[in-house]
């Protein structure tokens, strides 16, 4: 291994929350606390609305930002009709989202996507495809999307998943303990989700647009973080209403009085419906306002996305060029 290839395999193992972060822990579970927690849910869309509109960055401000959000993306396929082809690509594009040309143009050293992300039957190709270049696989699990597989076949499969390569597991939590307010329930279940993950990294999906308000999504939040979350996440993007700024601004909020009363960071990733590179920059930009730069790397922060590295390319490549190129000169997998 070259000592070029080694410096980006050890950048690329920073996209790793354990490598410079204490793990979050989780605490527990305080049940007054989960019920004092509120959503002021017309506050809490005022101020979603304004976030598209209130800041604007063109130019090579523009293009940073956008390079930036390439590193935070899962590069994702969940489909039924994955093939060992497709996930190879996919990984291909993941360790050279941006073409030599347009990375060359702009100054730019190599990047790579943040991880990954496949069923448990795609670990393997993955993990081959991907070896030598330090991008973790992750892997969803228990039961995705719906989460009703039996307990005990979840926490299996998330055991299986880690043992043949996945280094971060994304569970779909039980919405019927939101729903019916049984938050011990939903602790219990995602600490043994946490301790089944053993060292790969947790990420909880929370399936927000089931939730049915964000008072739930916020205590939701709460409890999962105080399992033991890695991160949290607002969707499986199979729900009819995925990652939304409302949502996003309660989940963030949340992390942001965690990290006050515990200490601990804890990362956040919206997914589902994030497909425009201007959607990215007005995440970056709430991300930057509520919880600051520490959280715009890709130990605290991913996107959960496909189809949004291939319009980020496009930007770039308008950026460079002034020109805008068809959607097919910038392949996903």
């Amino acid at each position: 291994m070259t000592a070029k290839t080694t410096s980006a395999v050890e950048t690329s193992l920073a996209h790793l929350p354990q490598v410079h972060e204490p793990r979050n822990p989780g605490t527990a579970l305080d049940l007054d606390r989960i019920a004092s927690l509120q959503a002021n849910t017309s506050a809490i869309e005022r101020r979603a609305a304004t976030l598209p509109g209130r800041r604007s960055v063109k130019k090579e401000y523009q293009a940073a930002w956008l390079l930036r959000a390439i590193t935070l993306i899962d590069l994702t396929t969940l489909s039924g009709d994955d093939t060992e082809g497709r996930v190879s690509r996919l990984c291909a594009k993941a360790a050279h989202p941006v073409r030599d040309d347009i990375l060359k143009a702009l100054g730019m050293d190599p990047i790579t996507t943040g991880a990954v992300c496949v069923y448990h039957e795609m670990i393997p190709t993955a993990v081959a495809a991907l070896q030598g270049t330090g991008i973790p696989v992750a892997a969803v699990s228990t039961g995705f999307p719906a989460g009703l597989s039996p307990f005990h076949l979840r926490l299996a499969e998330i055991e299986e998943s880690v043992k043949i390569g996945a280094k971060e597991i994304d569970i779909v939590i039980s919405r019927r303990h939101v729903l019916t307010q049984n938050w011990q329930a939903l602790y219990d279940e995602m600490k043994a989700f946490r301790a089944a993950c053993g060292e790969a990294h947790i990420k909880a999906i929370l399936a927000t647009g089931e939730l049915g308000t964000l008072r739930n999504v916020a205590r939701a939040s709460w409890v999962c973080m105080m399992a033991g979350a890695d991160f949290i996440k607002t969707s499986t993007g199979k729900e009819s209403v995925n990652a939304t700024l409302p949502v996003s601004l309660t989940m963030i909020r949340a992390i942001r009085a965690y990290h006050e009363s515990t200490g601990y960071r804890v990362g956040y990733k919206p997914a589902g419906g994030i497909s425009k590179a201007k959607d990215a920059v007005t995440y970056l930009t709430l991300i930057k306002d509520e919880l600051g730069d520490r959280w715009l790397r890709p130990d605290l922060f991913r996107f959960g996305a496909s189809s949004l590295l291939g319009d980020i390319e496009r930007q770039l490549e308008h950026h460079v060029t002034g020109r805008y190129s068809a959607a097919n000169r910038h392949p996903i997998g």
